[in-house]
């Protein structure tokens, strides 16, 4: 028999209807009650998450920025324990974003990471990169990438 495992899913959550999409699913794949980390990775110059409400920012002030990045993180959190999910929430500045995802798995020893993938092509995507790809690949933990139904 296989152990459970042991450290919280870690949702690495920009506040975007992809990443709330993947905290949703995850809470129709995965076994209720595990305990689960909400992550929002932000940097002061590049805002790189989807702010809830009417907020408005200057990115180049970093406090409100890391305040902003605070609330979406407990935003994300709320919406895991909807689906069923024990969780806490967490901001972390790191760039790219990527590299904050994978540093935060390995520091809380995160038993699966949850992220949506964008799926940008064209020459924005080359350019851009991907943040699901980029973890997937550095990553030595096993990653779920929800992607967003084709129509």
């Amino acid at each position: 028999m296989d152990a459970a495992p042991s450290g919280p899913v870690l949702f690495a959550y920009d506040g975007s209807e992809l990443a709330r999409f993947a905290i949703a699913e995850a809470g129709r794949q995965l076994t209720p009650g595990r305990e689960a980390l909400v992550l929002c990775v932000w940097q002061p110059a590049d805002v790189g998450f989807a702010l809830p409400g009417e907020l408005h920012l200057n990115a180049a002030r970093a406090p409100e920025v890391k305040e902003a990045a605070e609330q979406t993180a407990a935003h994300g959190a709320s919406l895991a324990e909807q689906a069923g999910f024990r969780a806490e929430s967490r901001e972390f500045e790191m760039a790219p974003t990527w590299k904050g995802i994978v540093a935060v798995a390995d520091e809380c020893d995160a038993s699966l990471i949850v992220l949506g993938s964008h799926d940008r092509s064209g020459l924005g995507g080359r350019l851009l990169g991907s943040v699901a790809s980029a973890v997937s690949t550095h990553s030595c933990r096993s990653v779920l990438i929800v992607h967003r139904a084709r129509s």
